[in-house]
């Protein structure tokens, strides 16, 4: 007889399920906003400025309302369970953390002093803090040269690789990073990225990333969302995202007659295409 089995479908590590997020009690940011991050995922969230990618990564981690914002509308799960009522440094015990947009290093520690903090949130002896401090510096060589340097001398780039081995510090199996590439040179981006990518396939790190650099982000990420005025206009596999007309006019600036600037893309008449 043929083997009738049903394989059970695995549920996303992350699901966001229609979340609304209002600011001060009137401003309404997310407009019903759905994604899902697979175990063992990267996915993108991309979009301009002000489409509502960061406000996302906050619902998720809960530091909305640091910010006086609050979900409104919809769930946000992490492993099956509904986390909105959690602190975020109970988010981080469960193993989900962000890095936020503009590094946020302590700038008066030194480098090392600032990857141990991403520590005390676990019960681990100094062997193992020693033993994870050493793995950080095997993916940021750089950051072990650097170590007696206070961070707030070190280049951006520094700063960037220090935020996110403060994260690999809490052993963390979801990172949330925010415009990882915001401010820094391209060869420092790929560098960045590149960490990323092995973090990922070797550590088995997830990692939802909101990014502005439309071409870098679909080169690393597995699936992509864009956000355009708190809505998900668009969503796909990264490399079917990159392969798009619309994609590639209005976020990479290329449509089939060649490369344009933004103020010649028909922007309204792409938008109602999407939204239709």
């Amino acid at each position: 007889m043929p083997d009738t089995t049903i394989t059970p479908i695995a549920k996303p590590l992350l699901s966001v399920n229609g979340i609304e997020v209002i600011y001060n009690h009137v401003i309404l940011v997310l407009k019903g906003v759905s994604l899902s991050v697979p175990e063992g995922g990267i996915v993108a969230i991309l979009g301009a400025n002000g489409a509502g990618k960061t406000t996302t990564l906050r619902a998720v981690s809960n530091l909305l309302k640091s910010e006086r914002g609050d979900v409104t509308k919809g769930s946000v799960e992490y492993r099956g369970e509904k986390v909105h009522h959690l602190s975020p440094s109970d988010l981080v015990k469960r193993g989900v953390i962000q890095v936020m947009e503009g590094r946020h290093c302590f700038a008066h520690l030194t480098v090392e002093e600032n990857l141990l903090t991403g520590a005390y949130t676990r019960s681990a002896s100094r062997v193992e803090v020693n033993a994870d401090l050493e793995k950080v510096y095997s993916y940021f060589p750089r950051l072990k040269t650097r170590r007696h340097s206070q961070s707030g001398y070190t280049s951006g780039g520094e700063q960037q690789m220090t935020a996110v081995g403060r994260a690999l510090m809490s052993q963390p199996k979801m990172i949330l990073l925010d415009e990882p590439s915001m401010g820094l040179a391209p060869q420092i981006v790929e560098e960045i990225f590149e960490i990323v990518r092995d973090l990922n396939q070797k550590e088995k790190v997830s990692f939802l990333l909101a990014e502005q650099n439309t071409n870098v982000a679909l080169r690393y990420a597995d699936f992509g969302y864009i956000l355009e005025n708190g809505r998900v206009v668009m969503e796909g596999a990264a490399k079917n995202l990159a392969e798009n007309e619309d994609v590639k006019e209005f976020y990479l600036g290329i449509s089939t007659s060649g490369r344009k600037s933004f103020r010649d893309v028909k922007h309204y008449r792409r938008r109602k295409r999407w939204l239709a």
